[in-house]
């Protein structure tokens, strides 16, 4: 960091804690706990960090490392276990699907050390997009694939399709159809006694759903990986911040990685992960970089997403390595957990958070 940015920096972070110290924050309050978990020690290598949905990806990864493999071929073969399981439904197979029942799937690669990325949004029909982003890494002059396109890409490398929609997802989205509003010709099915089904006064919640995995190997090699169904009944064609470089992943193998999950339009905004990296570049260990980042969604959430006491109503977090093997994951409110394995094996721990609970 040079000595204009490292003055910039110093600079702002001296006013935000004067402002806070005489009550004068002109976004949302911040209320940090005392009882955050401890800074991160000292790394070692190699590791795998993870979602909380990723404690299995973890350990798959690592035993890949194990075994010779490249960090991000790691990091991919343990995503595709989730992305493989029908019964989670933020991720392949079993997501939720789109307004129009219609599963969409969004992904992003970047391997350290050729600096290299890949991705697909909005795409139909294949179970593991994270394997195709890998494919337009490796065998194209692009970052990213969208729609038809993406598709008519995987179909001539050999992917198969196949009706991502399970029975679970499907009558999921009947229940959002069903309650979503009441101005539509949509009704739920009678209640038992032959009552019809009361509608809904506010709208069916939506989901974010999303697994990442970063992992460093004992060379400091780095490696990522991001995917997601996205948001639940999104408008078709709506892209999250999981396909997008530098929102929800980035990987620089002089520095670390991070990843997202939660709501992608903060994040898109914000440039999230790549502030991240660019912080612990600066010097910043992963979760005071982490903490950050929320602090700036935080600050320019518009009022709209504004709940009690001006706090967002959206949820993010952050999971972020660094190339010497330190970690943590942060999340915008307290009880969010993330999966971790290292010489200790894979295991849950708890998210740094930036505001004590989620407003009403």
């Amino acid at each position: 960091m040079n000595d204009k940015i490292s003055k910039f920096w110093t600079r702002r972070r001296f006013l935000e804690t004067a402002a806070a110290a005489g009550g004068a924050m002109i976004a949302a309050p911040r209320q940090l706990a005392a009882a955050q978990p401890a800074a991160t020690p000292p790394g070692r290598r190699p590791l795998i960090i993870a979602s909380a949905n990723g404690v299995a990806c973890t350990a798959r990864a690592m035993e890949r490392i194990a075994a010779g493999d490249d960090p991000l071929d790691a990091a991919i073969a343990g995503v595709n276990l989730v992305e493989d399981d029908p019964n989670d439904n933020s991720v392949g197979l079993g997501g939720l699907p789109n307004e129009d029942g219609v599963v969409e799937l969004d992904a992003s690669v970047m391997h350290g050390p050729s600096h290299k990325a890949g991705a697909v949004a909005a795409l139909r029909n294949i179970r593991n997009p994270s394997c195709v982003a890998r494919l337009v890494m490796q065998r194209t002059n692009h970052v990213l694939l969208v729609g038809e396109g993406a598709l008519r890409f995987a179909r001539a490398h050999g992917f198969k399709e196949v009706d991502l929609l399970t029975d679970e997802a499907r009558r999921e989205w009947l229940k959002w159809k069903e309650s979503h509003s009441d101005k539509d010709a949509w009704i739920a099915p009678e209640q038992a006694g032959g009552k019809p089904s009361a509608r809904a006064g506010t709208p069916y919640e939506h989901t974010w759903g999303t697994i990442h995995c970063s992992a460093v190997d004992e060379k400091g090699n780095l490696g990522g990986v991001t995917t997601t169904s996205g948001l639940s009944y999104k408008i078709p064609g709506r892209v999250g911040d999981s396909p997008i470089i530098g929102a929800g992943l980035y990987v620089d193998n002089a520095v670390g990685a991070a990843g997202s999950t939660g709501f992608g339009e903060a994040n898109l905004r914000n440039c999230s992960t790549f502030l991240i990296v660019e912080l612990m570049r600066g010097g910043m260990g992963p979760r005071e970089a982490c903490l950050e980042a929320l602090r700036r969604i935080a600050d320019r959430t518009e009022p709209r997403h504004r709940g009690k006491g001006g706090l967002p109503i959206n949820s993010v977090t952050f999971y972020a390595i660094t190339k010497d093997g330190r970690y943590a994951g942060a999340s915008m409110y307290s009880g969010a957990r993330f999966a971790i394995c290292d010489h200790r094996g894979a295991r849950q721990e708890d998210c740094a958070w930036l505001f004590e609970r989620k407003p009403d």
